[in-house]
């Protein structure tokens, strides 16, 4: 599993959105963060779609966390930044995507899934909220 620019740019935007009362819209956090305010913009659209912010319009719009930060597991944030699901290998969450056929699977899947099954624990239990107090 490869968590890229989106996933760190999901999460560094709500630490930075959570410590707000207010909208903050793209320019303040893309000028904050160092990076490109488009790519930013899709994440945060990404991010809003799957109500994990409130998107406001407007002069004094912006995005406002939809949830509470102990509400949002980091699985459901790099899921959405990534926008699709976390897997070590793309096989290791079902041996019906195994390269063998279905059903079948090499000696290898069934360390594989037991790597996957502790990365879903973590990331299913670690929540913005612990990020936020690191």
């Amino acid at each position: 599993m490869l968590l890229t620019k989106a996933s760190e740019y999901a999460l560094l935007s709500l630490i930075l959105i959570s410590q707000k009362n207010t909208p903050q819209d793209v320019d303040t956090l893309s000028s904050q963060l160092g990076i490109s305010k488009s790519f930013l913009a899709k994440i945060l659209q990404a991010l809003a779609k799957e109500n994990i912010l409130s998107s406001f319009k407007g002069a004094h719009g912006g995005f406002l966390l939809a949830k509470k930060p102990e509400e949002l597991t980091l699985k459901m944030i790099v899921e959405c930044a990534e926008k699709k699901q976390t897997m070590v290998f793309e096989c290791s969450p079902s041996t019906q995507k195994c390269p063998g056929g279905k059903g079948t699977y090499c000696r290898v899947w069934p360390i594989l899934n037991k790597l996957q099954t502790k990365i879903d624990l973590f990331l299913d239990t670690m929540t913005l909220k612990d990020i936020i107090e690191i």
